[in-house]
């Protein structure tokens, strides 16, 4: 095996692949690597250019047609603001891409190095590199088939380490491995199923699993914007579900704070691209551009600047003379705290001397590498060690000396950690209530689903405590909402608690959630955030799970024939870690599922039925109706409205054909019913 196919991140020559002599590796992401690499012959179709190949493990498991699809949605797209995409082939029964090589760095990198130097970006070198990435993204979401149908290009992953510099000023995008397209090129089989790209960078559509199109792209430029102008991450958080829960709500503090700093109306622009509501931001990628045009720099200016901002970012060297007393220093720190905190058997507490071999005057050993899950061992330059930590070539896990002998996960240097690649709820146990209620129901006459259509039409604020006598004992759930949406729910189930839910959907094994609760139990936190750190679950799987949760909670009291619903008008809950904000509407479609036994099909009229708008039908033209409600019970009032059905069964027919003839989600006949009915309860439809 050679040294490049070994993982080194060089070898003692190139390595010939194919038609290309594959000179090092430059990168390595979550799939694939990317070697810089030239033609064995001539130089065509460029001297030196990038090849892209699926890692071994991706190789045996991944459907290798992913690289070809790629490179066809990326070929469809043609701009000196993207990155050219040369052809694709197999070696060996290997897929590969050839493409661009830019000579420089990508903005991740470029963004790193100015923060761990504490320089800021010019503004208006900031917006010129957004610009650029305007262009190219007004060139993507324009691409046509050969026939000239729009694509419907949406690239997902706008991100720092997707924007490359050249040394000559140009700023090109490019890694189209989970774009999404509309026709032709990209099947719904490959690529469209979860969430893509890149945390930090979501859209707020994207992080709550609401249909999304080019204007989440435009919101992950606008945070590109807004951490290049303020020199941090625009999205607070100390965990994963933190940041999410930032991006779903907006929270842009970090740039609001900034906002008097920036050139005067350069944060409203930024406002108005962050907006949570797609409708509010800018329609395209081109007006997103010329809005930004008064605060660019001019030509050649531009290109001048930028190149001198590549060159330097380039040069690590200076970088690594300046951070490698300060590392080296921190790791003797930790060490020495390792001996005193866990002394040996029949050894003094006091910390170690410094080794002769790490005395300031002495010569400083050269720091040695063991990658995860490998005893082979590696000394390098501290210059390279930056380099790899830079390309990804390095991770989190692997593990440095820069004491003989001392090894440490990277991930626990801090100094190193900054520069790598980016790559819960608990339930209240002691429900309450305050005095007299503002409304009282009593399910077996007023069922929930009816409660709940009242609470959302009037967009209430308070809580509604249920409970109900069961054979197993009383039960009883507390419903908190702002505005007529879903907060937060607290129930006394044991069986409804995060930990066991996670288990039930098949996201968690039981031994992982007992191992997780016994960290909790010695350390404390919240159990989300323990499970994230242990990889026992995905930061989105709890972020869903948190959200569904709530959801389900609610759907399974729709279920009760008894009991007393009681709402406290303004009573908030005391503590909540993570707001659901969810529609009520949602909880409320479940509840039909769950009330009728998972068949709301029953509990409609016969498909001749007529059916018409409702007494409210004319609200449901304000956004603020129909919040975010399903797609499938906001397409109801507009179906009605058109006269596009008049019957139950027609109505069922368009909301399960329309979003197929538009190549959407498609929508079950129980989503469906499900829909009418709840559209019936809140007065949008009548049969």
């Amino acid at each position: 095996m050679s040294a490049v196919e070994s993982g080194t991140g060089k070898a003692d020559g190139p390595v010939a692949f194919g038609p290309f002599l594959l000179e090092r590796r430059i990168a390595v992401g979550g799939s694939a690597e990317v070697f810089l690499a030239r033609p064995k012959q001539g130089d065509r179709p460029a001297a030196r250019l990038v090849v892209k190949r699926l890692l071994q493990s991706e190789r045996e498991s991944a459907d290798i047609r992913v690289l070809e699809r790629e490179a066809r949605l990326h070929q469809a797209v043609e701009h000196p603001n993207v990155v050219t995409i040369f052809g694709t082939g197999l070696v060996e029964r290997e897929p590969f891409i050839a493409m661009e090589y830019v000579e420089g760095v990508d903005l991740y990198r470029l963004l790193s190095r100015a923060q761990a130097e504490q320089r800021r970006m010019p503004s208006g070198l900031a917006v010129h590199i957004a610009r650029q990435v305007a262009h190219a993204l007004d060139s993507v979401h324009r691409a046509t088939d050969p026939e000239g149908q729009p694509l419907n290009i949406v690239h997902r992953d706008i991100s720092p380490s997707n924007v490359y510099l050249s040394v000559n000023g140009e700023v090109k995008v490019g890694d189209f491995g989970i774009a999404r397209a509309s026709r032709g090129l990209a099947p719904d089989s490959v690529g469209s199923r979860g969430l893509k790209g890149k945390f930090g960078y979501l859209a707020p559509e994207q992080v709550s699993g609401e249909p999304f199109d080019h204007r989440a792209d435009l919101f992950s430029l606008t945070v590109l914007l807004g951490e290049m102008l303020i020199g941090t991450r625009v999205f607070p958080g100390s965990g994963q579900l933190a940041v999410l829960l930032a991006i779903r709500d907006v929270n842009i503090d970090p740039l609001r704070r900034a906002a008097s700093e920036l050139p005067r109306g350069l944060f409203k622009v930024c406002e108005r691209g962050l907006a949570a509501d797609p409708n509010d931001r800018f329609a395209t990628a081109a007006e997103l551009a010329a809005t930004l045009e008064p605060f660019d720099l001019p030509e050649p200016r531009a290109r001048e600047t930028l190149s001198e901002w590549v060159r330097w970012a380039r040069d690590a060297s200076r970088l690594a003379q300046r951070l490698e007393p300060r590392i080296r220093d921190s790791v003797e720190r930790m060490r020495a705290v390792r001996l005193v905190t866990a002394p040996s058997a029949g050894r003094s507490a006091t910390p170690p001397a410094r080794p002769a071999s790490v005395h300031p005057d002495s010569p400083k050993p050269l720091p040695t590498v063991r990658r995860e899950g490998r005893q082979e061992q590696e000394t390098i330059p501290f210059p390279l060690l930056l380099e790899l930590l830079a390309t990804g070539e390095l991770g989190r896990n692997d593990e440095v000396a820069l004491v003989p002998g001392e090894f440490q996960r990277i991930g626990d240097v801090d100094e190193l950690a900054r520069h790598l690649l980016p790559s819960t709820t608990a339930t209240t146990s002691v429900l309450f209530q305050p005095g007299r209620p503002d409304y009282l129901a009593k399910l077996d006459d007023t069922p929930m689903l009816e409660v709940l259509a009242r609470m959302r039409r009037n967009r209430e604020t308070g809580a509604i405590f249920v409970e109900r006598q069961a054979s197993k004992g009383h039960r009883r759930k507390e419903i908190y909402l702002r505005q007529g949406r879903l907060l937060h729910v607290a129930s006394s189930d044991k069986a409804e608690l995060l930990g066991e839910y996670l288990v039930r959907r098949g996201a968690l094994g039981r031994e992982r959630l007992d191992q997780a609760l016994t960290v909790l139990a010695r350390d404390g936190g919240r159990l989300g955030d323990t499970l994230i750190a242990m990889r026992a679950v995905e930061a989105m799987d709890v972020f869903r799970a948190i959200r569904d949760q709530g959801r389900d909670r609610v759907a399974a009291i729709c279920g009760w024939s008894e009991g007393i619903a009681s709402f406290y008008r303004g009573t908030a809950p005391t503590n909540v870690e993570f707001p659901l904000d969810l529609d009520v509407a949602s909880p409320m479609m479940a509840g039909v599922i769950v009330a009728s036994q998972a068949d709301p099909r029953a509990w409609l009229p016969s498909p001749e039925t007529p059916i018409r708008p409702g007494t409210r039908a004319y609200a449901a033209a304000d956004p603020a109706e129909r919040g975010t409600a399903p797609i499938s019970l906001q397409m109801i009032p507009e179906l009605l409205t058109l006269g596009a059905s008049a019957t139950i069964g027609g109505c069922l027919g368009e909301l399960t054909r329309k979003r197929e003839r538009r190549g959407e989600r498609t929508i079950g006949p129980k989503e469906a019913s499900a829909a009418l009915l709840v559209a019936r309860l809140l007065g949008w439809a009548e049969f």
